[in-house]
């Protein structure tokens, strides 16, 4: 078969067509928002992370004043312990003083009472006597200048009636010591500490508002000039991430002024811890006012004055008006100079004893005419 003929005979070629190019840029964006969210998710578990280890070291720091608040109050219980127990000595001491000074005032009115030749002078002069020891008795152990100072004025009032010119002495040292009594202030104990009483009410009733938060220093608050939504629309996704990333730092990195005094930042959880410090002080306080001890008084009022200005907001109102309360009660003095008012009994005793060496005199005297 001739060659012509077989090439004919064989089909025509095809032309192959070329694949289109494929487009590939949809993949790189998801990749790149993939990216975004891995970060945007990394930023907020390390914002999480950041957040929990701040609650554990603020758990920690609760549970060190707590037990700091704790000890205190321990040793602030064996402290008031230790001075009840030194007033109940005080008081036993003074009953025995007491005791003593009614069994002396028996064995007077015993000798009254056996001496057979006593007139009303005496008796009225037996009663000034008593009286005179029960103004000492008032003065020198239960501090009360009113009860003295009556005991005294009746005492004149009794030696007025005697009619003895020989307690002229007296009387002119009784005036001395009454005028003495009347120059004294008084001091209100039981106003004092009802006082006192109404101020721990008070504390007590402070809220967790009245604790210094944007006021103390190194509180970090929201900013006024915060990036806001773009206009005309929701705040773009860089805006959010932005925003987000912003707040972190501000968390993490804290800018504290050292030009100022830097007040204790106490959280609402401690303020019953405050108020159980600023009750202990002035209880102390209350204290001081039954016992007449006037540096401790105003030991625990200075104390209280400065935990209220440290740990308080001075414009809440209840706060302003305990500072003025507690200013006020500081002004008070608890143990005023008492004078010296045992010189009458002395010279009322000296009359006494006169007048008995002139009645056991005269008997005798009596006694040998008769014979």
């Amino acid at each position: 078969m001739p060659v012509t003929e077989t090439t004919k005979k064989l089909p025509a070629p095809i032309a192959k067509e070329q694949p289109a190019r494929q487009r590939i840029w949809p993949v790189w964006i998801i990749s790149i928002i993939a990216l975004i969210c891995v970060i945007v998710l990394a930023l907020w578990n390390w914002q999480q992370w950041n957040d929990n280890q701040a609650t554990l070291r603020t758990l920690n720091s609760l549970e060190q004043d707590t037990a700091q608040l704790e000890s205190l109050y321990g040793d602030r219980g064996s402290q008031q312990s230790q001075r009840l127990q030194a007033l109940e000595d005080k008081l036993s001491a003074q009953r025995e003083l007491i005791a003593t000074q009614q069994r002396q005032i028996d064995h007077t009115a015993r000798e009254l009472l056996e001496a057979g030749n006593r007139t009303r002078t005496d008796w009225l002069l037996a009663e000034a006597e008593y009286l005179l020891r029960i103004a000492n008795q008032r003065l020198l152990i239960e501090k009360d200048i009113r009860g003295a100072l009556s005991a005294l004025e009746a005492t004149d009032e009794v030696l007025t009636e005697s009619d003895d010119i020989g307690v002229y002495p007296v009387r002119q040292q009784l005036a001395r010591e009454i005028l003495a009594l009347k120059g004294i202030t008084g001091v209100d104990r039981t106003g004092l500490y009802l006082t006192l009483e109404a101020v721990i009410d008070s504390v007590h009733q402070l809220t967790d508002q009245a604790l210094i938060s944007e006021q103390a220093p190194g509180f970090i608050g929201s900013t006024p000039n915060e990036e806001g939504p773009e206009e005309g629309g929701e705040p773009s996704l860089l805006a959010k991430t932005w925003k987000k990333f912003k707040s972190t730092l501000m968390q993490v990195v804290v800018v504290r002024r050292l030009d100022e005094s830097v007040k204790p930042l106490l959280s609402p959880d401690q303020s019953a811890y405050a108020r159980l410090n600023l009750q202990l002080m002035l209880e102390e306080a209350e204290m001081a006012v039954l016992r007449g001890n006037q540096p401790l008084y105003e030991r625990a009022l200075a104390k209280a004055q400065a935990a209220v200005d440290d740990w308080y907001d001075g414009s809440n109102p209840r706060v302003s008006a305990l500072n003025k309360t507690l200013a006020e009660l500081q002004a008070h003095n608890v143990a005023p100079d008492l004078p010296d008012i045992s010189k009458s009994l002395g010279l009322l005793k000296e009359r006494l004893a006169g007048r008995l060496n002139q009645g056991s005199g005269s008997n005798e005297a009596s006694g040998s005419s008769d014979s």
